[in-house]
């Protein structure tokens, strides 16, 4: 992992801010979503990515109900109830 050699105090609150640099590098825009991780001795954060509540794919998204799917999801749910789509 590359140090930027940056380093930020806790507000009374317990939060950062991320320098400007870092967040123009991994395009992190205000109201953005980060996912926070814990690894061993290391806290993580990583830009959030949605993806399918299913499978974890993250290409052709669809919102259903607030929950994203995908849309192979979809075509396997159809073929798992009996339903014919345009994909056969």
């Amino acid at each position: 992992m590359k140090s930027t050699g940056i380093v930020r105090k806790l507000d009374e609150l317990g939060r950062i801010t991320l320098p400007i640099e870092i967040r123009r590098n991994f395009d992190i825009k205000e109201k953005d979503a980060l996912e926070i991780y814990v690894d061993n001795e290391q806290i993580i954060l990583k830009k959030y990515q949605p993806a399918d509540i299913f499978t974890g794919n993250m290409d052709e998204l669809i919102d259903y109900y607030g929950k994203k799917v995908s849309k192979q999801s979809i075509v396997e749910m159809a073929k798992i109830a009996g339903i014919s789509t345009s994909d056969e």
